[in-house]
């Protein structure tokens, strides 16, 4: 059978691509090593996060891939909460650096404003006020449960779009107009993604090799359902991420921010650790996250990681519930010069990867405009400086 588009990969890069393609009338197969998908796509916040991204290229497609999150969920039926989030600052640097993003074109797009502590509090009940500083709120930040909204849009594709999704079928070549998977099956199609994220490097590893990505390791938690009716609300983000995102980079007081942790707590930056939270549809709370690169990954999670996220997490914020039912580690692949890469490994044939755990940020608006513009796509591209 001969294909439109081929995916390989069902996480959310994949279903992007195979939504923007079916919505252009094309005929769409994804095709998944696993049962499901299994990687980065299911193991984060399950956030949707512009306020992250920088001013410019990377913040126009991360809005539009906010709108993009909007259309998807009421298309395919699961919750997209326009939650936003709240930037705490317990300390002068972190309030500092919060006044200079909003003070420059660095905040551009986001509507986002400085609250002084009361204000704090009545958007996040549950912060910790002791030497509470202040904090920056943003609207435009969005909620979903991963796995759910995973979940529910591949069953909407399969279901109303006809796209076509080949699960446990490993794919072990890839040439132009078709693909091979281990059952020793040829399929063909005119145009080829490949989207498996951190886990491409078998099909073409000297690729793999020239683009230099990073693997990443991150560590997460989560707790026991919180109380009946008690709510975190906005996504919540504490002092030391001001230091992870690019949005924040050129704020002057960044550096003494990055002085007094490195001074203060070296731990931090010895595990890339930044504390978050989000409240998930079952009322549990996802708590991280940390950053080991290469090397320095092992296959066991460390201990000494998930208390740290926890001794940071009880500073800022008053949990009712702290109880942890599940731990665990997700790996993602992060290029060393831009957001995200599209290369044309093959004629028509592209790899589209390296999002460095902005997948859910941006690989909607990056999938849309990919098939748009299939013969330049790899113009979408956008430089950074990478922090962390």
């Amino acid at each position: 059978m001969k294909y439109d588009v081929i995916v390989i990969g069902s996480g959310i890069v994949g279903l992007g691509h195979a939504w923007a393609a079916a919505l252009q009338g094309l005929k769409v197969a994804v095709f998944e090593a696993n049962s499901r998908a299994e990687g980065a796509s299911i193991r984060n916040f399950g956030m949707v996060w512009p306020v992250g991204q920088p001013a410019g290229e990377a913040r126009k497609m991360a809005l539009r891939n906010r709108e993009l999150w909007l259309k998807l969920g009421q298309a395919a039926g699961f919750a997209v909460e326009e939650c936003g989030s709240l930037f705490l600052a317990h300390h002068p640097d972190e309030l500092a650096v919060l006044n200079e993003f909003l003070d420059s074109e660095a905040s551009h797009g986001l509507n986002a404003e400085l609250c002084p502590p009361h204000v704090v509090q009545q958007k996040m009940p549950a912060v910790n006020t002791n030497s509470l500083q202040g904090g920056m709120f943003s609207p435009s930040e969005l909620r979903v449960t991963p796995q759910t909204a995973i979940s529910m849009a591949t069953a909407y594709l399969a279901d109303t779009l006809n796209v076509e999704f080949y699960f446990n079928s490993t794919v072990v070549k890839v040439d132009s107009g078709a693909i091979l998977t281990t059952a020793n099956e040829t399929w063909h199609a005119s145009k080829i993604i490949i989207a498996s994220g951190a886990y491409y490097e078998s099909l073409f590893p000297a690729t793999y090799s020239e683009e230099r990505l990073q693997i990443c390791k991150l560590q997460m938690l989560l707790t026991d359902p919180q109380p009946i009716g008690w709510k975190l609300g906005p996504h919540m983000a504490s002092g030391p991420s001001l230091r992870h995102y690019p949005a924040f980079e050129n704020c002057p007081s960044i550096t003494e921010l990055r002085k007094r942790i490195s001074k203060n707590m070296p731990e931090f930056d010895r595990f890339g650790i930044h504390v978050m939270a989000s409240q998930n549809e079952n009322g549990e709370l996802i708590l991280g996250d940390s950053h080991e690169y290469n090397d320095d990954i092992e296959p066991f999670d460390k201990s000494e990681i998930n208390n740290l996220i926890i001794r940071e997490i009880r500073k800022v914020l008053n949990i009712p519930n702290f109880s942890i039912s599940r731990t665990w580690h997700g790996l993602y692949a992060k290029h060393p010069k831009n957001m995200f890469f599209v290369r044309e490994i093959r004629p028509d044939v592209l790899i589209v990867n390296g999002f460095g755990g902005n997948g859910m940020s941006l690989a909607l608006a990056v999938a849309e405009t990919v098939m748009q513009n299939w013969n330049s796509a790899t113009t979408c591209e956008i430089n950074y400086e990478p922090s962390l």
